[in-house]
């Protein structure tokens, strides 16, 4: 069963699996996981603990930087378009 993880902002959203998202991005991507910490300002420990969804709460911001670091678009950029401000 894929679970959701909550992801903080003004307004809260929600993306299904997205532990799972960032791990097959990591992978894909070939860089470590020590160079991609490093790019999005984190620990190895905290990347881990997101991928792992040990974590079910994340600010924005962070998952912004990991979708910069991996380079892609893991639903941030739409994230809140449908939500009444």
């Amino acid at each position: 069963m894929l679970t959701a993880m909550r992801i903080t902002h003004e307004l809260d959203g929600e993306i299904e699996a997205l532990g799972k998202k960032i791990k097959e991005a990591r992978e894909t991507n070939g860089r470590s996981l020590t160079e991609l910490a490093r790019l999005a300002g984190m620990s190895r420990g905290n990347w881990y603990r997101i991928e792992s969804e040990e974590l079910k709460s994340i600010p924005l911001a962070t998952l912004e930087r990991i979708e910069n670091a991996l380079g892609v678009d893991l639903g941030s950029k739409n994230l809140f378009d449908n939500k009444p401000c």
